[in-house]
């Protein structure tokens, strides 16, 4: 794809790829990554299309999966073998790179991470990590909170969204990724 801001192409593919509810998760995520962007610095195309694209692999099979971490040499761990929700994340940041040749690096790593996070990240992989857990049709309990937290500081919001989810796969008896705890670590550290 020569263009990456062929948005009505990519409009029209996620909406052939996803629900209806994630087609419309994915507008509103790419919205407020682009209001983020623009309210703390960022660049506001970047933010817009890693929102934009950051489920497109959500709704697919077991099998498609799979099949683009073969394709691509992608080696899961043990926790994401056995966690499907962090599958589309990294299917879907292949997707991007790979199938839609969309040569962002900063995209690819903000969409890769916007389940897990991980330390080192980049403002827009934060901008991307918190636009999912604050964009207009999230209802949650709490996102009252996290969108008070986000217009207020960046960092902040993701020190409470990165205890949000802890917090909460603790209480379901999941396992919590390691990237999400080298997140943790790295932003309520002192610098």
């Amino acid at each position: 794809m020569e263009n990456k801001t062929d948005y009505e192409f990519l409009k029209a593919l996620l909406k052939n790829r996803l629900t209806d509810k994630r087609f419309y998760h994915s507008l509103c995520v790419a919205d407020e990554a682009k209001r983020l962007s623009l309210k703390y610095g960022g660049d506001p195309e970047q933010a817009y299309l890693a929102g934009l694209l950051h489920d497109i692999t959500k709704n697919s099979a077991k099998e498609e999966h799979f099949k683009i971490f073969d394709d691509f040499g992608i080696e899961l761990n043990e926790i994401e073998k056995r966690t499907e929700k962090l599958w589309h994340a990294m299917s879907g940041a292949a997707y991007v790179k790979y199938i839609l040749k969309i040569d962002d690096d900063a995209v690819i790593d903000a969409i890769r991470y916007h389940t897990t996070a991980k330390s080192g990240m980049s403002l827009l992989a934060k901008i991307l990590y918190l636009a999912d857990f604050t964009s207009a049709d999230r209802d949650y309990d709490d996102v009252d909170t996290i969108r008070a937290y986000v217009d207020d500081s960046l960092e902040k919001a993701f020190i409470y969204a990165l205890e949000y989810s802890i917090i909460d796969l603790v209480k379901c008896g999941r396992a919590v990724h390691l990237d999400t705890v080298g997140a943790y670590n790295e932003a309520v550290m002192p610098h």
